[in-house]
């Protein structure tokens, strides 16, 4: 028995197709148009953190070259202290040699007076005297002339040596507070990192949740290495990128709200067990399989979004436990993959 007709045009279905093409192709435009917003922003934010590095060299460099100009002029005053010395000992000379000819001459005058009240006879002699005491005060006016141009030279040198002193405490002056600037700048970015380090892991309490396998130990976050890796292997599971894929994106978050002067980087660490490896697998030693692990965490986290520059990974293997034990919960404890926000 055939339905009715009007049964029959009640069945047939709708085409709901082309309004989800539609949909779709706004949601791959909106996915897009954020994307490009996104690269844009990084390539403003990376001309920012270059431009802060150039001013920091620059101000680096002021700072050598202070320090060699402050070298330079301690060795010119050396050498001038020098000099000093010098004409200091080579004045004194010359005034004993005056007084022993001052000396010579007052004795030859008295000798002279003696010998007007002699005989005629004595009168050769008296003049031959008189002769070499003139040769003496002639000799005395010469060395007076010359203790006179020491003095002056002496007192030119001091000057030299006075202005170089000046110029000394200057340099000094403006490398300390040259030194102190920087301190004060240095400390106000550890600070300012110090506060984004804090928001970065109320981030990641909020994504990872209350977990036995992940803990904060000072200032990093302590994963177990079974969250991200198969035990002595160095290839991300499918939950061990799902686990870094919330990481990745606070991280992301959290980087476009750290100022571009702050030079930050996401320090992955890997630990291992103190167990030696069979030897047979791939990786000889704990040494290799730790840092193996902590690359493969920052090649995932590039893929992500994270700058390279941002990124620094370390293999500790076995030698910075935190359970000194032996059993089987020490073991697990130290292995571990931790990350740290610092500075570079």
């Amino acid at each position: 028995m055939s339905l009715p007709r009007s049964r029959r045009r009640a069945v047939r279905t709708v085409d709901y197709w082309p309004g989800f093409v539609d949909a779709l192709s706004t949601l791959v435009l909106a996915i897009v148009f954020l994307l490009s917003v996104f690269v844009m922003v990084q390539f403003f934010l990376s001309q920012q953190v270059t431009d802060k590095d150039t001013a920091l060299q620059k101000l680096n460099r002021q700072i050598s070259e202070l320090t060699d100009l402050l070298a330079l002029e301690r060795v010119n005053r050396r050498n001038a202290e020098d000099n000093l010395n010098q004409v200091t000992i080579t004045l004194r000379a010359l005034e004993a040699e005056r007084n022993r000819l001052l000396g010579l001459a007052d004795a030859q005058s008295g000798a002279a007076a003696d010998a007007a009240g002699k005989a005629g006879t004595l009168g050769q002699q008296l003049a031959s005297e008189k002769e070499i005491s003139a040769r003496a005060l002639a000799q005395v006016e010469a060395l007076n002339q010359q203790i006179s141009a020491l003095r002056r030279q002496l007192a030119a040198l001091e000057e030299a040596l006075d202005a170089s002193e000046k110029r000394d405490r200057e340099s000094q002056a403006r490398i300390a507070d040259l030194g102190s600037r920087l301190n004060v700048a240095l400390a106000q970015k550890v600070q300012e990192l110090a506060r984004y380090r804090s928001d970065f892991f109320g981030r990641l309490r909020q994504v990872l949740g209350n977990r036995n396998d992940i803990r904060i130990v000072g200032d990093r976050f302590v994963f177990q290495s079974e969250v991200f890796f198969d035990p002595g292997q160095s290839v991300l599971t499918e939950q061990g990128k799902a686990e870094i894929d919330k990481i990745a994106t606070a991280l992301v978050d959290l980087s476009r709200e750290i100022p571009p002067d702050i030079p930050w980087v996401l320090r992955v660490d890997g630990h291992t067990d103190k167990r030696p490896l069979s030897g047979a697998g791939q990786f000889k030693n704990n040494w290799e399989l730790s840092t193996s692990r902590a690359i493969a965490v920052v090649q995932y986290l590039i893929t992500k979004g994270i700058p390279p520059q941002k990124l620094l990974a370390a293999g500790f293997a076995e030698f910075q436990p935190l359970e000194l034990g032996e059993g089987d919960e020490a073991y697990k404890r130290n292995r571990r993959i931790e990350l740290k926000l610092t500075e570079r």
